[in-house]
């Protein structure tokens, strides 16, 4: 039950660091769509993944 919690905890704040980063980046275009992949992947590899994620964007652009 504690593990699910954690996890549950980690879910709910990469949920908001994205947000937050996309309330950010629409000024400059560079939004990163809220999904459950993008999601899990900030939940289980924390913030270098949404840099990755950011340089994906930059890339494909």
């Amino acid at each position: 039950m504690k593990n699910v919690l954690l996890l549950m905890k980690k879910i709910i704040m990469s949920y908001i660091i994205l947000y937050g980063y996309n309330l950010i980046a629409v000024n400059f275009n560079m939004v990163i769509p809220i999904n459950v992949i993008t999601i899990l992947l900030i939940t289980f590899l924390g913030v270098p993944s949404l840099l990755a994620l950011l340089l994906l964007r930059i890339v494909i652009i």
